[in-house]
């Protein structure tokens, strides 16, 4: 037990907690595991009303405070002050007394010193309910999930000030079922809100909520949800495409002619007379299947039906209504659509010269075959195998396979990579291509361009790009990609002239998921929105 008169003791308490320096220490005692107690009281004459601020020496009486300070030594610490309760001196102050408090020791309806607090508060926004808790107690300041989850709802929302360059994105809260809408201030990086719902509507009333500080500049995807609600919200602001975005939907689009013109790659090699009739067939049942849906959705259409509304009448998926109401002729959709099935790869490509090896020495077994190439790492089943082999049986003989062409994947990447970012190979076969499909070549052209557009922000080419993309025929996926665009023209351009992206919403998106899995999950609204705004 400290006493209140050794002097050197005081000194090395007061270095320890200087919280309680001017007050008057009457004990502190050693509670062995459960810590360390001190015992001290208030000297101050006179304390200020917290209603109506007035001075006032007038006492009324005196009670006890239990609170809780910083743990020493990984030691709970419990401080007993005994506190004085004033008269209020102003007549018209409805608080007949108060009481004082001590500062950085006491607060108003406060079980916990505001250091102690602080400390609890950091861990919580840090590691959450659970994992805080532990570490609470580790620390010697041990509190339940709960108090630390409350102790994140009552902090205050932080003040975004005027914000001047918006970045807005949506983000999954379940992903598949609800999302919400975060905003970003592109200039500091930091979270100033999330909205619930990612609609128009939610940033539109977001921004007439704010009608003196509404941003100059607002970045965000192709989402048509939040173009239109930016316009609504913000008329005066400039909308900005993000770059990243404008990139992946080309990529999106050069995938597809790279699969649909993959074909053109494959070398000719000897082929049975029933497969050519067989295939054609197949076509012209393609064909006649696609100019119906084609007639069938844009007469629903045309009759006022939304697209949601047709995907259930025909049975179609929402994608290919989308599809449909997009392309300019059936003919667009089917020469897609046959160029898909005709590029596709085949799992079985890598092994058919040793099957056509094995077959020629006189191994007519499918069953057989299909279990040599299954020791080879094929992972298909017989029935790819049997059909391979199948027109092979009445000629005899099974001619050498032809090289499988390049896959669809590696087509796009050597399209879509700075030249001088190939390899030797990538580079030979980019030339390949081009040379052998004068189409790959043309689009590899386009792609170039667009690129020196993005990376140098040259937004004034834009209308040419868009010109001269548009005067290529048979490049249909191209052709998507630019009135993709011109549907979004203003801030394509702006996103293709401007230095402003969304870079850091996206990052935003990142640590957002890295807060959901520290709430394991299972946080409300109301408690993902304080974590965010508040980390």
């Amino acid at each position: 037990m400290l006493q209140d008169g050794a002097g050197s003791d005081r000194a090395l308490l007061f270095i320890l907690f200087p919280q309680l320096e001017g007050l008057e220490i009457l004990k502190v005692e050693d509670l062995g595991a459960d810590g360390v107690r001190v015992t001290a009281r208030t000297r101050t004459p006179s304390a200020d009303c917290r209603l109506c601020g007035q001075s006032s020496s007038s006492g009324h009486d005196r009670y006890p405070r239990w609170v809780l300070d910083l743990p020493c030594g990984a030691r709970t610490v419990e401080v007993m002050v005994s506190v004085r309760r004033f008269r209020c001196a102003n007549p018209a102050c409805p608080a007949g007394t108060f009481a004082e408090q001590v500062p950085g020791l006491t607060a108003f309806y406060q079980r916990r010193t505001p250091a102690l607090r602080a400390l609890l508060e950091t861990a919580a926004l840090a590691l959450a309910g659970r994992a805080g808790a532990r570490l609470a107690a580790a620390l010697g300041a041990a509190v339940s999930r709960h108090v630390l989850l409350r102790l994140v709802r009552a902090l205050p929302d932080p003040d975004p000030g005027q914000v001047t360059v918006l970045g807005v994105d949506d983000v999954a809260v379940r992903k598949g079922q609800n999302y919400a809408t975060v905003l970003v201030d592109m200039e500091t990086h930091q979270v100033i809100d999330l909205l619930p719902g990612r609609d128009g509507d939610v940033l539109a009333g977001w921004l007439r909520g704010r009608p003196g500080t509404a941003p100059a500049v607002i970045c965000r995807d192709r989402a048509s949800g939040y173009a239109s609600g930016a316009a609504r919200g913000a008329p005066g602001a400039l909308q900005v495409a993000d770059r990243w975005h404008l990139w992946h939907n080309l990529c999106e689009q050069v995938q597809k002619a790279a699969g649909r013109h993959r074909g053109c790659l494959e070398e000719p090699a000897p082929a049975p007379a029933a497969r050519p009739a067989a295939r054609a067939g197949a076509d012209e049942a393609l064909a006649r299947g696609v100019r119906e849906r084609y007639e069938q959705v844009r007469q629903l259409l045309a009759q006022g039906h939304a697209p949601a509304a047709v995907a259930r009448h025909t049975g179609l998926p929402r994608a290919a209504v989308r599809l449909y109401a997009s392309a300019a002729s059936a003919d667009e959709v089917l020469a897609a659509a046959l160029g898909a099935r005709r590029g596709r790869p085949s799992p079985l490509d890598p092994y058919k010269p040793h099957l056509a090896r094995r077959w020629n020495e006189g191994c007519r077994s499918a069953t057989a075959l299909h279990a040599e190439a299954r020791a080879l790492g094929y992972r298909g089943g017989y029935g790819p195998v049997g059909r391979y082999l199948r027109p092979f049986r009445r000629d005899g003989a099974l001619p050498p396979a032809a090289p499988a062409p390049p896959g669809t994947r590696d087509i796009a990447r050597w399209i879509l990579t700075d030249p001088a970012g190939l390899d030797d190979d990538g580079q030979a076969g980019l030339a390949r291509a081009t040379a052998a499909c004068p189409h790959l070549g043309a689009l590899a052209r386009h792609v170039a361009e667009f690129a020196k557009i993005l990376t140098g922000l040259h937004g004034d080419r834009l209308d040419d790009w868009l010109q001269a993309a548009e005067d290529e025929n048979e490049q249909p996926e191209l052709h998507a990609f630019t009135r993709s665009l011109r549907h979004d023209y203003h801030a394509v351009r702006n996103g293709l002239t401007l230095h402003w992206n969304s870079g850091a919403v996206e990052g935003k998106n990142c640590k957002f998921k890295h807060i959901k899995r520290l709430m394991f999950g299972r946080a409300n609204f109301d408690l993902l929105r304080k974590m965010t705004l508040l980390n």
